[in-house]
């Protein structure tokens, strides 16, 4: 009941309404998981994982169903810039969800802060941010593990270093949509919880100080993520397509033409969020 709470072709006319969605699943999926594993002396440890399993289970029948509706688009609509225009309404729907998530996981890191709710969170944040000290860098958010630390990076290196990343989840993000139609959730809900934590360290558990740190990320974390629900469209248009069509049919090769047009532009997205992320963000903070 809960994951139907809104649908694809509502959600197109009023995006907006995903950013409350959004933030309704991401509270209930740390209150479910603190409730039902909280006392678990072993899955309380996972409940990182756990959370980002209940997100995944909230959203995949919206995911499912606006993808299903884009590759339906693909079929009516002629042209690569009249269906870019239509994805767009999709597009900023998964925005408004991701925001959500973001808000929701930002605001109870630093309302009720426990370690185990975002441990491999903060393990990723370190080893992103700070990896010459990452050892350092976890313990000092109470994470007690042996990790491999690695040198200073300059910009180029940097550059390089966040580019090829974000190309790796972007290549795991469309595998995912492309076996699972909707699987690429879980990858979306996972960077998420990370920026999440990110901001929260950011605003040093400061509640007044989230919006600063929610801007701080979002400059570069918002082009990067549209990418991420590019290539996500792309591979479960491809997906539906599949199983709806014959692979040597025309309305078939039509689909695979527009996927490929979006996976080359969440590329492009993806380069100008890396340069923004290296040149543009720690100037502003």
């Amino acid at each position: 009941m809960l994951e139907m709470l809104i649908n694809p072709k509502r959600a197109q006319k009023r995006s907006w309404e995903m950013f409350l969605i959004g933030l309704v699943y991401g509270s209930l999926s740390i209150i479910l998981v603190n409730w039902i594993f909280g006392e678990d002396a072993v899955l309380a440890k996972y409940s990182g994982i756990l959370i980002i399993t209940f997100c995944v289970m909230f959203s995949m029948p919206y995911m499912y169903y606006a993808i299903k509706l884009e590759e339906e688009k693909d079929m009516k609509i002629e042209g690569a810039f009249r269906l870019l225009k239509e994805h767009n309404k999709t597009l900023f729907g998964f925005l408004w969800l991701f925001l959500g998530f973001i808000i929701a996981f930002s605001f109870f890191y630093i309302a009720f802060p426990s370690e185990n709710n975002f441990r491999a969170q903060i393990e990723t944040y370190c080893m992103i941010n700070r990896p010459a000290n990452f050892n350092e860098c976890t313990e000092q958010y109470g994470i007690k593990v042996s990790g491999k630390t690695t040198g200073f990076l300059t910009s180029k290196e940097k550059l390089i270093a966040i580019f090829t990343n974000n190309i790796y989840v972007l290549m795991f993000t469309l595998i995912f949509s492309l076996i699972f139609g909707a699987g690429a959730i879980f990858v979306l809900a996972w960077n998420a919880s990370v920026i999440a934590a990110a901001v929260g360290i950011f605003s040093k558990s400061n509640l007044a100080s989230l919006p600063l740190g929610v801007a701080r990320y979002m400059i570069h974390g918002l082009p990067e993520i549209a990418a991420y629900f590019i290539g996500a469209m792309a591979g479960g248009i491809i997906s539906i397509s599949v199983i709806r069509h014959n692979i040597r049919s025309e309305k078939f090769w039509s689909v695979l033409q527009d996927s490929l047009n979006l996976i080359i532009l969440a590329v492009i997205v993806l380069f100008v969020a890396a340069l923004v992320e290296v040149f543009i963000t720690p100037a502003l903070f």
